[in-house]
């Protein structure tokens, strides 16, 4: 079987057809297309390549997945090879005060074009403390929200010499 490239492609196993089946049987269309007629259509007969209404499906509508900075990004910036663009201390705010500066401070350092930037959010008491530390925990959460996520490529824990866990290393959306 020839896609026209030159490539063959794989031919699905039987086990991997039941999944696949399983799989798509699972899944409803976005919308329905005219040219297409039922969703119930064979998923396969397209030689084992996910039909489009799938791509769509999981790519309309959601923003881009968030993604690590990766071990040599992280380790140009701990040796000061990588600038770091912006730094946001979020020390003694409270959690509505923090949430609304940082997305400022994100939505600034993206217009700006800023590659990456420190949110410093402190390491937070011991562990005995209840209510200590709730920004260090807070912050990711945030990052992974919509509002966001249109602003971020991704975001990790800092290296100890910008603060370890009290600090995290954001990368920040160009725009367009």
């Amino acid at each position: 079987m020839s896609s026209g490239n030159g490539r063959r492609r794989r031919v699905l196993s039987s086990e991997e057809r039941v999944l696949w089946t399983a799989v798509t049987k699972s899944i409803a269309p976005l919308h329905e297309s005219p040219a297409t007629g039922a969703a119930d259509t064979d998923p396969l007969a397209t030689a084992g390549s996910p039909p489009a209404r799938i791509v769509v499906a999981l790519t309309e509508g959601k923003p881009p997945p968030l993604v690590p900075l990766g071990r040599r990004m992280k380790q140009r910036v701990a040796r000061g090879k990588d600038a770091i663009d912006g730094r946001l201390d979020l020390h003694g705010l409270t959690q509505s005060e923090a949430h609304a500066a940082l997305l400022r401070f994100l939505r600034a350092a993206s217009s700006r074009g800023a590659r990456l930037v420190l949110v410093i959010t402190g390491k937070g008491g011991r562990a005995g403390d209840g209510e200590r530390g709730v920004l260090r925990r807070q912050v990711p959460q945030w990052l992974a929200l919509p509002e966001f996520r249109a602003l971020i490529v991704g975001f990790e824990n800092a290296h100890s010499a910008h603060g370890g866990e009290g600090a995290i290393y954001v990368r920040v959306r160009r725009q367009k």
